[in-house]
């Protein structure tokens, strides 16, 4: 059962990465026909490449990092302040720049947790 359930995720893993690398190749060529690139379609292709790297280190450690969705959703969050409307009301932007902050001291805090500067692992020894 376990060996059915892993290929499934595999299988889905690889539709994901076939789906992104389409998604890339079109916006290039999107970009290409428009002869004009602006920020948006670059976060946008930095936002593939972040995805293309998740399905890897997925692939290859069968398990997903959680700084790599942090960095995809903040790339994400910054895009769409970007392309935010002149109409749209204010307080939208303060609320997103405010999840922006909030996902980054998470992706502070994850990263800082397995820091040697803590001794965590050093602790745990000791309490044992």
């Amino acid at each position: 059962m376990n060996t059915t359930i892993r290929n499934i995720q595999l299988v889905a893993v690889l539709i994901v990465l076939v789906a992104t690398v389409l998604a890339f190749f079109l916006e290039i060529q999107e970009m290409y026909l428009n002869r004009k690139v602006s920020l948006a379609d670059l976060l946008l292709l930095f936002i593939y490449i972040e995805v293309i790297g998740l399905v890897r280190s997925y692939w290859e450690t069968r398990s997903v990092r959680i700084s790599y969705p942090l960095v995809i959703a903040i790339t994400a969050l910054a895009r769409y302040i970007i392309l935010q409307d002149k109409n749209d009301d204010p307080s939208t932007l303060l609320y997103i720049s405010l999840a922006i902050l909030i996902v980054a001291l998470s992706t502070v805090v994850i990263r800082f947790r397995n820091s040697k500067y803590l001794n965590l692992d050093q602790k745990k020894r000791n309490d044992l």
